[in-house]
């Protein structure tokens, strides 16, 4: 069975580099009818904290890349590095090292001035006992010749001269295992059979293959996935517009747009770019991650926020934007009311913030006239059609999308007047701007005697002026 697993470090939030190695290893466990595991690599105890865990399973549940097993953290399996690192040292296979973190320093300095390669230089590697008064670090007896190859589906086949490997450190002197030691520990104690992982990690690999092969484990497959860029072809930071996965809910973006956006970052299908849940883990596939990096582009990912938001179901899009429009502290009115609210604004919001941020005319009636439409659309005819549209409408209790459209057409007509002009002129007076949703819409929700007392308040406006 196909085990693939996500292995974040608790030094900060989940983002989005961390989020599309975990979708990726998500949909191929999917994929392949196999199970996905969280793993936490918690033994950095000095930058790990329990927030960050947190963030990292808040936006894993965030994005629903729900796991089979885990959360697990390595800082509860301490016995476990323990005893493979005594089993390697009892086989010969690795050695302590008792110098000292300020001697090596020195050594490093030195080998940069000499032009040569600032590698651990061994000298404890045959050391016969130990040195009094040092307490000493665990380090790998690296193979001296030869080669170690990286069979990746993505990079295809690498090769590392041995002789350019150092002893690394398995075991720091305070007990705590290496990232490079500890990965295979555990990937072998959880049966993974697949590692997808950022291709920053492919210089850990040859060293991780000679530790998997020094302890007679069976070697994963190994997929390297190249880096996320911004904009300028530099890594990915917080100024392309990247952050944390939970700040892109909060700035009111839809998970699934989100997941969609990251499933392309790396990965294609054809020249499809939306895709379903369904269709994701049914076409996924390791072969066709790309081998160049791809580029972040947050117009795109906006672009795909807004289809998702025009395509979603009323009902989903309302759960979703309530909690929105609580934070501003609007009263959100009743569930038919407020879906076709939202219907009405999501042709032009991008994000649920967007949305949020152009309904605000929808809540009061205490708004500036755009200056550049009351210039424009309140005039003369314009006052003498808005009293008009008021008589009519305070006849009525309800009106259908046909019968206010007759009388906007009718008074347009009656007073010899542009239907643009009436129109777009009763906009600004419900709206307070010239671009909105469809007045219809709009009255549907306000109602009749809130769509009267605004027309009003334009009339008393324009005849003041």
């Amino acid at each position: 069975m196909v085990r693939t697993r996500f292995a974040p470090s608790p030094t900060g939030y989940l983002h989005i580099g961390g989020a599309r190695t975990a979708l990726f290893n998500w949909l191929y466990a999917r994929n392949q009818g196999g199970k996905f595991i969280l793993r936490i690599e918690d033994t950095d105890v000095e930058r790990s904290t329990e927030e960050s865990v947190q963030a990292i399973l808040d936006g894993m549940k965030w994005l629903n890349l729900d796991w089979d097993e885990g959360p697990f953290f390595q800082s509860k399996r301490m016995d476990r590095y323990t005893y493979f690192a005594e089993k390697l040292l009892k086989e010969g296979k690795a050695y302590y090292c008792y110098c000292k973190p300020e001697e090596l320093q020195e050594r490093r300095e030195q080998a940069l001035k000499e032009g040569k390669k600032p590698t651990y230089d061994r000298r404890c590697r045959d050391l016969k006992g130990p040195i009094n008064d040092r307490k000493p670090v665990i380090r790998f007896k690296a193979p001296l010749e030869g080669e170690t190859i990286v069979d990746d589906i993505v990079k295809g086949r690498v090769i590392f001269k041995n002789e350019e490997l150092d002893d690394l450190i398995i075991i720091r002197s305070d007990g705590f295992p290496t990232y490079n030691f500890a990965v295979v520990i555990d990937d072998v104690d959880m049966n993974i059979t697949h590692v997808i992982r950022g291709d920053d990690h492919l210089n850990n690999t040859p060293r991780q293959i000679q530790i998997y092969k020094a302890l007679d484990f069976p070697i994963p497959v190994f997929a390297h996935v190249p880096m996320i860029l911004g904009s300028d072809k530099t890594r990915l930071s917080k100024r392309h517009g990247a952050t944390s996965v939970m700040a892109y809910k909060e700035m009111g973006y839809i998970s699934d747009a989100l997941v969609n956006y990251l499933v392309r970052l790396g990965w294609s299908y054809g020249d499809q770019e939306i895709f379903t849940r369904e269709e994701m883990i049914e076409k996924f596939n390791l072969e066709n991650i790309g081998k160049s990096p791809a580029v972040f582009n947050p117009e795109k990912l906006l672009w795909l926020n807004a289809h998702y938001i025009r395509e979603m179901d009323p009902k989903d899009l309302s759960d979703l934007a309530r909690e929105f429009f609580e934070k501003m502290g609007y009263v959100v009115p009743e569930e038919s009311k407020f879906q076709k609210m939202l219907c009405s604004l999501r042709q032009r919001g991008r994000t649920l913030v967007e949305i949020v941020e152009m309904a605000d005319f929808y809540f009061t009636s205490d708004f500036q006239y755009e200056e550049q439409g009351v210039k424009k659309l309140f005039n003369t005819d314009s006052l003498r059609a808005l009293k008009v549209i008021r008589e009519k409408l305070s006849n009525s209790k309800e009106l259908s999308e046909s019968e206010f459209e007759v009388i906007v057409r009718k008074t347009a007509e009656d007073l010899n007047i542009k239907v643009s002009l009436v129109a777009q002129s009763l906009r600004l007076a419900i709206t307070g701007k010239t671009v909105s949703p469809g007045l219809y819409e709009i009255i549907e929700v306000i109602g009749v005697e809130e769509t009267i007392r605004r027309i009003q308040k334009a009339i008393d406006y324009m005849e003041k002026t």
